[in-house]
């Protein structure tokens, strides 16, 4: 909403929540503590907030008055009942829709941003519909406009996307929509489908980003195993058009808001429309996945004499990647938590992470007493957290880890000492130099 703001300053763009500490967050002076952290966002809010960028409370108001409502809410996994572990929460997306219905006025072109199973605009025009009293002046058309961007890039692939999707039946409400990206989207990059093309658009392509993710990482465990070195595999088959480079970067696994609760219900859908050998195989990226986790968090216990309990690890990088602060469904935490369980002693840095997030992730508090049962703090600096430390594990690409001075560092730290490199950051020869043993993902060396 912003960068449309910033982009088309003929239109008003309204943010609405009901969180009103959120917004009042947005509407801080200070700029560089936004609730989201992502590159660039703030120059794009300080150049149209004030102009035709606002951040309210007032929702049923701000509907009243639009002619065009993002549904832009959470649309976390199942945690129970029918589909619990793989179906959507559509909860939220249900109360927006029924908020609308209730406040707009004349029409309205509700448009879903949202990542959604398919078919579900068919339950939002249901609800609509049934707003639409005879003779009444209000009326709805529904569209479906997924968001292509990566968090750490999204403004810059915002503002030069490689395609828009816009699904829909109403010519008039896809050429409304498909006008204002019109304001900065050349017109053969805005692509119109119906409507279940569009939703299913989203959940395919997350799902074949994790399954290049998931397939590299397998290779990378199959280097380790046999002397291969994975970045040589991932260059070679790269040049290849037919694959291309993008997307084979051997890791910790992938993580964020999307991939996960995108196939697991893409394998929910599958089941329901009874393709279950369809299932099966998108259900096997997410199980690989889950297992490069564990893999690694197995691989600091064998190295480290077969028990961490209570040594001090260090943990660089707590983000599910580089520039955001967004830990949702982050290596980190499964590979912490399985640490945790052995009794191990995390001292965790990240740049942009705070301690109550990670409290929350790790579903502990934090506790600068080393015992049996494992326990876990923040640290402030890279320096604090590798002191005293049995191993260095980096579980986030950030720029600052990939220069370290790793003879600094390996005078803080206790002898034998490992570094896991676990996002193929450093320069092998320099931690050699330094003393220290090193585990690299994908490296058959290791």
């Amino acid at each position: 909403m912003a960068v449309i703001a910033d982009r088309c300053p003929q239109v008003q763009v309204t943010v609405v929540d009901l969180n009103q500490a959120r917004i009042d967050a947005w509407n801080a002076d200070d700029l560089s503590r936004l609730p989201v952290y992502e590159p660039g966002l703030d120059a794009v809010v300080a150049r149209a907030r004030g102009r035709n960028l606002t951040f309210s409370t007032e929702v049923e108001a701000s509907i009243a008055a639009a002619d065009m409502v993002f549904i832009s809410v959470n649309t976390p996994t199942k945690t129970k009942g029918l589909g619990a572990g793989q179906a959507s929460d559509l909860r939220w997306v249900e109360a927006c829709a029924r908020t609308v219905a209730e406040a707009a006025t004349g029409h309205t072109i509700v448009v879903e941003k949202s990542t959604l199973p398919v078919r579900t605009a068919a339950a939002i025009q249901t609800i609509l519909s049934a707003a639409q009293d005879a003779g009444s002046e209000r009326s709805f058309s529904v569209l479906s406009n997924p968001e292509f961007l990566a968090e750490g890039t999204a403004i810059a692939d915002l503002e030069a996307p490689d395609r828009v999707l816009i699904g829909g039946d109403d010519p008039e409400a896809i050429n409304a929509l498909a006008g204002i990206y019109g304001n900065w989207v050349a017109t053969e990059r805005i692509l119109r489908t119906n409507l279940w093309s569009s939703e299913l658009s989203k959940l395919t392509a997350n799902a074949f980003l994790a399954q290049r993710i998931s397939s590299i990482n397998s290779i990378a465990a199959f280097c380790e195993a046999s002397g291969a070195d994975v970045r040589e595999v991932a260059r070679a088959i790269g040049t290849d058009s037919r694959i291309g480079s993008k997307f084979l970067s051997a890791g910790p696994g992938f993580g964020g808001s999307c991939f996960q609760k995108d196939i697991l219900n893409l394998v929910y859908l599958c089941r329901h429309f009874g393709l279950p050998e369809v299932a099966d195989y998108w259900e096997s990226v997410v199980r690989l996945n889950t297992w490069q986790q564990h893999r690694i968090a197995r691989l600091v216990v064998e190295k480290l004499f077969g028990t961490v309990t209570g040594k001090r690890l260090a943990v660089l990088g707590f983000a599910f990647k580089a520039n955001t602060n967004d830990t949702r469904e982050a290596p980190a935490i499964r590979v912490c938590a399985d640490l945790l369980e052995e009794g191990a002693h995390l001292q965790i840095h990240d740049p942009k992470v705070d301690a109550a997030q990670m409290a929350r992730d790790l579903k502990r508090d934090a506790s600068e007493v080393a015992d049996s049962n494992g326990s876990w703090c923040r640290s402030e600096s890279i320096e604090a957290s590798v002191a005293g430390a049995d191993a260095v594990l980096i579980m986030t690409e950030w720029g600052q880890y990939r220069t370290l001075d790793w003879d600094a560092l390996a005078s803080r730290m206790r002898r034998p000492a490992w570094v896991f490199d676990a996002r193929a950051v450093t320069d092998s020869q320099q931690v050699r130099a330094a003393g220290l043993n090193l585990w690299k993902v994908g490296d058959g060396e290791g």
